[in-house]
């Protein structure tokens, strides 16, 4: 789901060669098309393929507004289009290949698989009209309102992804998949901040261990793709409470909201300094008298 491509511009620019300027929607189209297609081999038996579907949908969904951005060819109707793609990959496709896969044969599956569906919908309308208040301060758009739409996909197809790299078991069980959906869902409409990826900068002295780790990432997509899934998903859940506290340190502090990312975290850095230490008595100053027990200094009580 991307935010920039939604935002009001001209409809028609008159720049630039027509290829290039629909090639944002082209890509938003093929995710609507690897969306409708994972439903159909969810439905042929191919619960696999269906996943690796969704995430190239969730991968050109990534890929669109980048695009439009670099060839300046943002327009209304691509943004329409991608609002309406995300609802039908991240909503209706991870909704009915679960649904196929794992809950046609409990009593609660169709339920609980539409209360997913809706919970899309009503997340993507909350962020479309989340872009259109300019009252917002501008630290705000550093973060997403609840869990965003791709990734509520993801974790959704984490049932699947157990399924597949584990078989049956607890996991799969009724209580426990429609739990998982239910709270999949809630998060999606919840008020829980999450911080959008490219609003997090790299220090320079990272930027080589992290490319070393997306190397580790891409070899497992090919050989560990399930397992994968999985530890994407904790890993994701994990950074949730980080993102809370960012986002409430920052509301707390309005000077911080007009500075770039790497300067708030100087002045989050600059004012944890100033503050006096919360530390023990040893790290203020305070040392115990030297040569004397704790046991001499404790005050005895008076004899009988």
């Amino acid at each position: 789901m991307t935010a920039t491509p939604h935002q009001a511009v001209p409809a028609s620019r008159g720049r630039g060669p027509v290829g290039l300027h629909i090639l944002p929607s082209s890509m938003t189209v093929l995710a609507i098309c690897a969306g409708l297609t994972a439903i159909k081999y969810a439905l042929d038996g191919q619960p696999h393929v269906a996943m690796a579907l969704i995430a190239a949908a969730a991968i050109l969904d990534g890929l669109d507004g980048r695009v439009a951005r670099i060839l300046d060819a943002e327009s209304r109707m691509g943004a329409e289009i991608d609002s309406l793609a995300d609802a039908v990959d991240f909503g209706v496709a991870p909704a009915v290949v679960i649904y196929v896969s794992l809950l046609s044969t409990q009593p609660a599956g169709w339920i609980v698989v539409l209360l997913y569906a809706v919970c899309v919908v009503l997340r993507l309308a909350r962020f479309n009209a989340l872009l259109d208040d300019a009252t917002l301060p501008a630290y705000t758009r550093e973060f997403f309102v609840g869990m965003p739409a791709p990734a509520g996909a993801i974790t959704l197809m984490g049932l699947l992804a157990a399924k597949l790299q584990f078989g049956d078991g607890w996991w799969t069980s009724q209580w426990f998949t429609c739990a998982w959906v239910v709270a999949t869902s809630l998060l999606l409409v919840s008020r829980i901040p999450m911080r959008k990826m490219h609003a997090v900068s790299v220090p320079p002295h990272l930027a080589a261990p992290l490319l070393a780790v997306l190397a580790l990432v891409a070899a497992a997509a090919f050989l560990f793709p399930y397992v994968l899934v999985l530890v994407l998903i904790v890993t994701y859940v994990c950074t949730i409470p980080f993102s809370v506290r960012s986002q409430r340190w920052v509301a707390a502090h309005p000077e911080t909201w007009e500075h770039a990312p790497r300067e708030r975290r100087a002045a989050r850095r600059e004012i944890r300094r100033s503050q006096p230490s919360r530390r023990p008595g040893v790290r203020r100053g305070i040392r115990r008298p030297s040569g004397q027990s704790m046991a001499r200094l404790r005050l005895r009580k008076p004899g009988r």
